[in-house]
């Protein structure tokens, strides 16, 4: 049981949390932190956030904060946070990329704190803000925890505990292993949708183009109606990551090109035969 949550950045991630908490009774006071009065109110009158404010100091008496915003604000709210962190409060956050998040967390504390437990929750939708929390986002979803040597056990567990009471699917593993995979899996798809849709929307005869976008255009190019700030802050902050993803992708895309350009139809069945079967396998 979580007496005070802190969240700060209260969108679809962060309110989504709150949400399946309060429907298990698993945490008894939620305080909305941020510099958008206006927001804060509104996510508190959803019933959301139990207080709203933009002070820090709330943070020296809860039980977990959980910093849920963009990667490129990290820095300055893991200062706001520092005067007030107590050795009782555990520290953990959302964030897409995590040797970004222990690189500024030594940064700003002078060293990685015993009570910060990196982790990111693989769920959301293409939709942002508080408006589009829900309860069941973290059902059966996995949350991946990356702790460091330095992490408490203790502090690992309330946050695994904490994720598990949202219903959600817990799984430690390493900074650099999580950075590697997620680039592959979920960062590299979001690129190419976001670069297809705008290769696309730069053609001459787009409005035609968008007109006939059947189903199977819609759910590749559903993830490009994510938050681009976000998207943007992910690129940058996993830029190693995403480079070397990005490269493997295209010396396979180039093979696609050669077998097309050649007439090559068996060399392409083989390609998609192998992909529809790894996509069966496992269910994704």
């Amino acid at each position: 049981m979580i007496k005070k949550l802190c969240i700060v950045g209260v969108g679809l991630i962060g309110g989504s949390l709150a949400l399946a908490l309060k429907k298990h009774a698993y945490v008894q006071t939620v305080v909305g932190i941020g510099r958008d009065a206006k927001r804060l109110a509104a996510a508190q009158a959803a019933g959301i956030i139990d207080i709203a404010t933009d002070d820090y100091a709330q943070c020296q008496d809860a039980d977990v904060i959980l910093v849920a915003v963009p990667l490129g604000a990290f820095e300055n709210v893991f200062a706001q946070i520092k005067p007030y962190l107590t050795p009782d409060t555990v520290l953990t956050d959302a964030g897409s990329a995590k040797a970004c998040v222990v690189n500024i967390a030594q940064r700003v504390f002078g060293h990685v704190p015993e009570n910060f437990v990196p982790g990111h929750p693989i769920a959301g939708t293409e939709k942002s803000g508080f408006s589009a929390a829900f309860a069941e986002l973290y059902l059966n979803r996995r949350v991946v925890l990356t702790p460091v040597t330095r992490t408490a056990d203790w502090a690992r567990a309330r946050v695994q505990a904490m994720w598990q009471a949202a219903g959600a699917v817990v799984e430690v593993t390493t900074v650099e292993h999580h950075d590697l995979v997620l680039a592959e899996t979920s960062h590299l798809p979001h690129i190419l949708a976001f670069g297809l849709v705008d290769s696309l929307a730069k053609q001459k005869d787009a409005q035609e183009i968008f007109r006939f976008a059947a189903g199977g255009f819609r759910d590749f190019t559903r993830i490009a109606a994510s938050d681009p700030v976000m998207w943007r802050d992910i690129c940058l902050y996993n830029r190693d990551a995403i480079l070397q993803a990005l490269k493997a992708y295209e010396s396979d895309l180039s093979e696609l090109h050669a077998a097309i350009e050649k007439g090559d139809g068996d060399s392409l069945e083989i390609i998609f035969a192998r992909a529809k079967a790894v996509r069966e396998q496992f269910n994704f």
